[in-house]
């Protein structure tokens, strides 16, 4: 997935309001961003961290700016947009380039189902069951190489593996899909000490039958792209 405009670099004054960001753009002026993320943003919202925006001419849009990535400045980005999993996954599921489900030819997001819910993508294929695939954004890592979700207390979220479960129990497949936004980490554990509620739901939802996949990302100023599976565990 390629970001739709050039995106160009600034330093984080603050995030607050969740929505929002107060940049300083390299040639000094001050800009508010959007900021895409109802998550903590734990370990990301650092004063004076480099961030890459994205800048519209859009009319409609109150801000001109949205908020995409945190560069490390290590040759390690973070994306903080919580809607690009979404479209990059879009893409890939169309193009078959997720291994375990490349058997289906049919995507359609944003189905309802549950109670009062949308599942993020509904696979479907000849001979194959209907794929339940419900995705999650992973921002968070307070260890080397380890990704670790939700960085906030997520209700919507446990409500979705209980969901889940409901599919898995009646014969389709339920997965929930892990897409970490981060460069610089190999595997991935709920975590736990953050939302107990979730990791619990999680784990009773594998019990279940969910399935879990968990896929690291290239990430550039120029786009976010899904690269391989990493492990992941219910505990560290």
């Amino acid at each position: 997935m390629q970001f739709s405009t050039p995106l160009i670099p600034a330093r984080l004054i603050r995030r607050y309001k969740r929505f929002l960001a107060d940049c300083r753009l390299e040639d000094g002026r001050e800009v508010v961003a959007h900021c895409a993320n109802p998550g903590s943003v734990m370990g990301l919202a650092n004063e004076g961290s480099k961030i890459w925006l994205e800048p519209n001419d859009d009319p409609k849009k109150k801000l001109k700016f949205g908020w995409r990535l945190v560069d490390h400045e290590n040759g390690h980005f973070t994306g903080v947009d919580t809607s690009v999993p979404n479209r990059a996954l879009k893409e890939a599921l169309e193009k078959r380039e997720i291994a375990a489900l490349s058997g289906y030819s049919v995507v359609r997001p944003e189905v309802k189902y549950g109670e009062n819910s949308r599942i993020d993508f509904l696979l479907s294929g000849d001979g194959l069951r209907d794929a339940w695939v419900e995705v999650k954004s992973v921002t968070l890592s307070r260890q080397p190489g380890l990704a670790e979700f939700p960085d906030s207390v997520t209700a919507r979220g446990a409500k979705h593996m209980g969901e889940l479960a409901k599919m898995a129990e009646a014969g389709d497949r339920a997965i929930v899909l892990f897409l970490v936004q981060r460069t610089d980490c190999d595997r991935m554990v709920p975590a736990a000490d953050i939302d107990p509620k979730y990791t619990k739901a999680l784990g009773d939802a594998v019990a279940a039958g969910v399935e879990v996949i968990a896929l690291s990302t290239r990430i550039s100023p120029k786009g976010v792209q899904i690269a391989a599976e990493i492990p992941f565990s219910l505990s560290v």
